[in-house]
């Protein structure tokens, strides 16, 4: 079985994650979407939103879950026998930071990245961006799926 891991911190999922999702879950046998969980961050979201989020918005894949994860993704991936990474990127600066990971996760533990490039849809799209434009009253429903849409009116209406 092919199966690969797309992670991220996903606080919150976009429509430029999913279409990375999506696009890997037509290459890979299962594709495992992998939500960091930092300690040392405070997110807009707590872990078991994020995951409600995303489990809601990728029921439409038959070969995709979620699972949450601490510490290495090379331990995740060893964990979940996912031999690849997926990683979308919007830009040359993506490309630098990713480089540097992917060459650290290959030579810790066999772990092969594949970089997709971004939808150019999505191509400005972040989770901080969309948190912004959100906090300020602005309109994300184009950037996001409803259910995040509304979670996000919710936790910022105060």
């Amino acid at each position: 079985m092919r199966r690969a891991v797309c992670p991220g911190s996903f606080d919150p999922v976009t429509n430029g994650h999913l279409d990375i999702v999506g696009r890997a879950s037509r290459l890979f046998d299962e594709v495992i979407v992998g939500v960091l969980i930092n300690q040392a961050k405070t997110g807009l979201f707590a872990e078991d939103e994020r995951i409600e989020m995303l489990r809601e918005v990728t029921k439409g894949y038959d070969n995709v879950r979620v699972l949450s994860f601490r510490g290495l993704l090379v331990d995740f991936c060893r964990a979940n026998d996912a031999p690849v990474v997926v990683k979308g990127l919007r830009a040359v600066s993506d490309f630098d930071y990713e480089l540097q990971m992917a060459q650290m996760n290959i030579g810790l533990a066999g772990v092969e990245t594949l970089f997709m490039p971004t939808n150019p849809l999505y191509s400005f799209l972040s989770s901080s961006l969309v948190k912004e434009v959100a906090k300020w009253g602005g309109d994300v429903s184009a950037h996001v799926p409803d259910v995040v849409a509304a979670r996000l009116a919710e936790r910022l209406a105060s």
